[in-house]
């Protein structure tokens, strides 16, 4: 009956996999939307990830131009493809793009290790249509901005962190997810100087995203990959520290990190815990302290009777056999 009908909560949600299907995007592609915004997720109650909401797909599909908007917002482009979408030579763009003034906005290593640096194609046009800018692709670049390139400043590893750390943040839930997503772009120096508790540590190492993954975990190309996440600038890292300082205050507050005491104290009552009972040791570990002094002499006794000829449970009587032993010795008599 319809009356009866359960809706369960799979059916008002998705995953990734299949959002990405249904809105025609690679899975990439799906994912850079959701760093970007452009698709809202849902924490998945089982907590496996993220989901999908099935008004989410339903308001993306009912958009203007679905689906070419969507996958259009989400192209990206490289040096090459950039500077043809700008007008410009590589050796131009590759300049703007060490000044900041062209966000990357994923990155990926080639081959050879190279680090290739892509561009929402979106942003590129938007940077190219505004007249304040027409000096900076068809001028000749200005002397401070050059000695700045000659002393060897690129920013594009900085601004990607910047966009990466708004996507963790869009993604935190209270305020220790949100000290998480700061300290994963701090050396892990920085971090224990800062969160001087271990048990804090700990907790906080729960909330600690991963970083993109490139390359198998401990290879050479997962080692750049996080050199990429970590950051260098001392300006960059100074105000990293200022902000998880702040966030670890109020992540305190709200929740304090777990300690052994306090979940001995949950699991037993607090009488037992004031007088805890002593742990029992095994009979075989167990030792007698003797007294201090010449030992007793202990009263002779007959041999022990051999193991091997009788087992214990079928020992004989010490006293029925010397009884035995004096009835035959009698009659022989």
């Amino acid at each position: 009956m319809a009356g009866n009908t359960i809706t369960k909560p799979s059916d008002l949600s998705c995953t990734p996999s299949r959002a990405a299907r249904e809105l025609g995007l690679k899975r990439g592609e799906f994912d850079l939307a959701v760093h970007l915004g452009r698709i809202r997720t849902v924490p998945d109650e089982g907590g496996r990830g993220r989901r999908v909401a099935r008004a989410e797909i339903d308001r993306l599909r009912s958009a203007d131009g679905f689906p070419d908007t969507l996958l259009e917002s989400v192209r990206t482009v490289g040096t090459t493809g950039g500077a043809a979408l700008m007008e410009v030579t590589s050796a131009r763009f590759t300049r703007l793009a060490r000044l900041g003034l062209v966000v990357p906005v994923k990155f990926y290593l080639n081959r050879y290790r190279a680090v290739v640096w892509l561009y929402l194609a979106e942003e590129l046009r938007q940077f190219a249509a505004d007249k304040n800018h027409t000096a900076l692709l068809n001028g000749r670049t200005p002397e401070g901005m050059r000695d700045q390139l000659q002393e060897g400043l690129d920013l594009r590893p900085r601004n990607w962190r910047g966009r990466h750390l708004g996507f963790l943040l869009r993604q935190a839930g209270d305020p220790w997810e949100h000290a998480g997503a700061l300290a994963a772009l701090l050396d892990t120096v920085q971090v224990a100087e800062i969160v001087q508790d271990p048990y804090e540590r700990a907790y906080l190492n729960r909330f600690w995203p991963d970083p993109p993954a490139h390359g198998a975990p401990g290879s050479p190309a997962a080692h750049l990959a996080e050199r990429i996440m970590t950051a260098e600038d001392p300006d960059e890292i100074s105000w990293l520290r200022a902000d998880l300082t702040q966030v670890l205050v109020e992540a305190r507050s709200h929740r304090p990190a777990p300690r052994p005491t306090a979940e001995l104290t949950a699991l037993r009552p607090t009488a037992e815990l004031a007088a805890p009972r002593p742990i029992a040791e095994p009979a075989a570990s167990r030792t007698t302290v003797q007294p201090v002094g010449p030992r007793p002499i202990p009263e002779p006794v007959g041999p022990p009777p051999s193991l091997s000829e009788h087992p214990p449970e079928q020992a004989p009587d010490p006293a029925r056999s010397r009884g035995m032993l004096g009835w035959l010795r009698r009659r022989s008599a």
